[in-house]
């Protein structure tokens, strides 16, 4: 019946899915929301179909993505698949392989964001005025409810803690905790660093 079901969706996505297939960022973040959440299925169109209809995170991202380079597309596409309304994806420059996870109540808003960043609920990555806002490194983990605010910049391999509160910089290879954040692990060794 599921089967069915994308089957018959086809009609709705498959604009999005050409679009996808010239972007390798769009394809990245594919590929990892299939490794995520589609263990064993091919990257073709039926796996994308079913992800923008039964995740309507990843169809935000998509969405997002698309408005980058086609403000317009993304808004008629929009219609075939509208975008979660409390999801907000608001940066031009995010690399490949993004994935968030229950996007309920969450804006994501920083300069840049690099490879395979894990993004959970409730979380705001943004401004603290009208021009300050965060860098994210490749691999970083946000914890549910987190908030990485101002001209601060999260380095490599990061883990930022449910409810941590960061605005200052922290290194590569690091793990936050609290409000104000400090860093209770660092290059796999147990710390207490104040940031």
């Amino acid at each position: 019946m599921k089967k069915i079901f994308i089957l018959l969706n086809i009609p709705r996505f498959i604009i999005h899915y050409f679009v996808i297939r010239h972007d390798i960022f769009c394809q990245e973040d594919f590929y990892r929301w299939i490794t995520i959440l589609r263990k064993g299925q091919k990257a073709c169109l039926m796996t994308f179909v079913d992800l923008m209809i039964f995740f309507p995170e990843f169809r935000s991202l998509i969405l997002a993505r698309i408005r980058v380079h086609h403000r317009y597309l993304s808004h008629i596409l929009a219609f075939f698949g509208k975008p979660m309304p409390l999801l907000k994806i608001d940066c031009k420059n995010i690399k490949g392989g993004i994935y968030v996870q229950h996007g309920f109540a969450t804006i994501i808003a920083p300069k840049s964001i690099g490879k395979n960043c894990w993004v959970n609920q409730n979380v705001t990555v943004g401004y603290t005025n009208e021009t300050d806002c965060p860098i994210i490194g490749d691999n970083v983990s946000i914890g549910a409810g987190a908030k990485v605010l101002g001209n601060c910049t999260i380095g490599d391999n990061v883990k930022i803690g449910a409810n941590c509160v960061v605005v200052k910089n922290v290194p590569n290879n690091a793990t936050v905790v609290g409000n104000p954040a400090f860093i209770v692990r660092l290059n796999g060794e147990r710390v207490s660093i104040k940031l």
